[in-house]
């Protein structure tokens, strides 16, 4: 590989944004101070929802996916904030910043399983999506594994890319400005990006498929909007901002036109953070985990490390693993039936969420869990 063509301007500018002679509001400045508001409006407003679900939190397992995905706006518009101060350096925030995108995803799958599981008999959601239809799934293994492996390599996947990207960077061979250039790194590093997430989002597309009926009252569609227009946004508007460098964008004495699109387009993510808090506030409500009357608020503090404490994410890629390596080795008890066998010896492909779950006129019935289900994995 040939090393990367600069990106920055030789001249430097040193100023700071408070010069001894006072503030001298030229264009880049102003963009400082509006980037700066939005992204403190965009934390007191994140920061709030946060502090209300902290204090009401009665379903620790459903809450603490749910304060992940509400770090996501702030996330988003504190980096954006220092790669727009720091532009000659953004490539590298904003390699750092789409790894909390794996983050968020592989908590909304999660916060969606225990919303399924939450309608069923002994919080299992495992036999329950086992018995829907799986014909749209590439692997014919079971349902659970598949789909929670097609979202959570997500979380592998990205911080590896990442770390190779910044690596590369540093290298001078990463070149995103040459766009699809076979002779640098972008190329493979941004192909390798597009599978990962493309398996990703049709998991999380295919499991809301196939429970939507059981997600009924959880407004799962709004909640997944206000993470996937995030990356959306921020995705095509970058799209824009690289297709009109040389057109509209122009250099100046200090700014290639490069700085100035990776500006351009951080200004716009500390914007579009405010409206996306505010979303995310609505569509993830503490409303629904209210503490009953009388009851104290919870501490902020076990609220707040379940949340950084990724162990769950860790467990569920760990039985994955080991739930495919016993696939093809050939385990019995990695191999399901296939289709639901009755009484009278019939088989039947598709049967309703109630059925699946061991659920009849609204009662559990473990016999006939068993009955269904057979010995568990």
């Amino acid at each position: 590989m040939v090393s990367c063509p600069s990106t920055n301007s030789n001249e430097v500018d040193q100023s700071s944004f408070w010069d001894s002679g006072g503030i001298h509001w030229d264009q880049h400045r102003i963009g400082w101070a509006i980037a700066g508001a939005c992204t403190l409006v965009t934390v007191i407003i994140s920061s709030i929802s946060v502090l209300k679900h902290c204090r009401n939190y009665t379903n620790p397992t459903q809450q603490r996916q749910i304060l992940r995905i509400l770090y996501m706006p702030p996330v988003y518009a504190i980096i954006s904030f220092i790669s727009y101060r720091f532009f000659r350096q953004y490539t590298y925030y904003s390699l750092i910043e789409v790894v909390y995108e794996a983050i968020t995803m592989s908590a909304f799958l999660l916060l969606l399983i225990d919303y399924v599981a939450e309608s069923a008999s002994g919080h299992n959601v495992d036999n329950a999506i086992s018995r829907k239809a799986k014909s749209k799934l590439l692997f014919p293994a079971y349902f659970m594994y598949t789909l929670k492996w097609s979202v959570l390599q997500y979380v592998i996947i990205r911080p590896v890319v990442s770390i190779v990207g910044i690596i590369c960077q540093a290298a001078g061979v990463l070149c995103e400005s040459q766009g699809f250039d076979a002779r640098y790194a972008n190329v493979y590093l941004e192909s390798i990006d597009f599978v990962s997430i493309s398996v990703a989002l049709y998991g999380l597309l295919l499991f809301y498929d196939l429970t939507r009926e059981e997600l009924r009252g959880k407004r799962p569609l709004a909640k997944f909007l206000s993470i996937k227009l995030i990356v959306m946004f921020t995705f095509y508007q970058s799209f824009v901002f690289t297709a009109l460098e040389g057109r509209v964008i122009k250099p100046t004495q200090y700014w290639t036109e490069t700085n100035i699109a990776d500006g351009l387009n951080a200004l716009a993510i500390c914007i579009e953070m405010i409206l996306f808090s505010c979303l995310m506030f609505w569509a993830y409500t503490p409303n629904e985990y209210k503490r009953r009357a009388g009851e104290p608020p919870t501490s902020i503090g076990k609220p707040l490390w379940d949340s950084i404490n990724y162990s769950d994410f860790a467990v569920e890629i760990v039985g994955s693993v080991r739930f495919f390596m016993d696939y093809f080795r050939g385990k019995p008890t990695a191999h399901g039936h296939g289709h639901l066998a009755t009484e009278d010896g019939e088989r039947h492909g598709l049967v309703d969420f109630g059925t699946a779950f061991g659920v009849e006129n609204g009662r559990y019935s473990p016999a006939r869990t068993r009955q269904l289900n057979g010995p568990p994995i």
